[in-house]
């Protein structure tokens, strides 16, 4: 196997949620561990996620998890996921944008840009920030 570069995204208590909801965004197997299952963690901080991983048909890997209990969490904007393609994966692509926007803000809707492809930036209702390019015919 070659070596990947996978984007993992540390939430704030809310990593199931979010992991299931990229699932049922792009499909695929997800996997999780929660801090209970390795003995750290008192209730509730027990059934947070200390591992989440998805792996979708298409070769996607996204992992994620909970911040560690009594670890502080700094979000920021520091992060960004493209999601990127040809003009054949177009309507998977708008499949993509679509639910990734749904309850979120749209920053750049999707649509032709001065450069030939359709592009869009948008920020998920975890606070994910996504862009999405393809090129098209």
């Amino acid at each position: 196997m070659a070596a990947q570069l996978n984007p993992y995204i540390t939430f704030d208590g809310n990593a199931r949620e979010a992991m299931e909801f990229y699932r049922q965004v792009f499909g695929g197997e997800l996997e999780v561990n929660t801090y209970g299952e390795y003995g750290m963690g008192d209730p509730p901080d027990a059934e947070k996620i200390m591992h989440g991983q998805l792996t979708t048909e298409r070769g996607f890997v996204l992992m994620g998890a909970d911040n560690p209990p009594g670890m502080p969490l700094n979000p920021g904007n520091n992060i960004t996921i493209a999601l990127t393609g040809e003009a054949a994966d177009a309507d998977t692509l708008r499949g993509y944008w679509q639910q990734l926007s749904e309850g979120g803000t749209v920053s750049m809707p999707l649509e032709k840009q001065m450069w030939g492809d359709e592009y869009g930036a948008c920020t998920d209702r975890f606070g994910i920030n996504w862009m999405v390019d393809f090129s098209v015919e």
